[in-house]
């Protein structure tokens, strides 16, 4: 497995493989251009065979200096539980540290269980919501047109 930072030319390798990665939900939507152009240096893909088994997309917030945001992350079900996502997380978190970034927040769906399951295992807490779903405490319209999120943080 080879590590290295994201390149605009990923977005045409990322986006035909995301809606299956995501079990056909529909994804591709997330993934705007200007995010390939934008946040090289805090984006990342791991690659496998010279093909791409997982990326991580995420930003300095320029609102609060101590703080940056995970936009998304995507693992091949292939190569789950091989330690990508952890390999992932781990270099943003370095990352961001030198730029003396003390939190790191990210959200998912309330329907993604095993991006609940994972976030909280490595150490992410819940932010508490408006709502309940499922006992998880839910954002609703964080994403406005009625969407419910569940929103994390973690201090580094």
């Amino acid at each position: 497995m080879n590590m290295r930072q994201l390149k605009v030319e990923d977005c045409q390798r990322i986006i035909p493989v995301m809606n299956e990665w995501w079990g056909g939900r529909e994804m591709t939507h997330l993934l705007p251009r200007f995010l390939f152009d934008n946040f090289n240096d805090t984006s990342f893909v791991i690659e496998k065979n010279d093909n791409i088994i997982g990326f991580l997309i995420g930003f300095l917030s320029q609102s609060n200096k101590e703080e940056a945001y995970i936009h998304l992350v995507g693992v091949n079900p292939n190569n789950r539980r091989e330690g990508v996502g952890s390999a992932l997380y781990n270099e943003f978190f370095k990352i961001v540290k030198k730029s003396n970034v003390k939190r790191v927040r990210c959200i998912t769906s309330p329907v993604n269980k095993n991006s609940i399951y994972y976030h909280t295992n490595i150490g992410f807490s819940i932010v508490e919501g408006d709502k309940l779903v499922d006992n998880i405490p839910v954002h609703t319209n964080y994403d406005c047109k009625g969407n419910e999120r569940v929103l994390f943080v973690k201090n580094i």
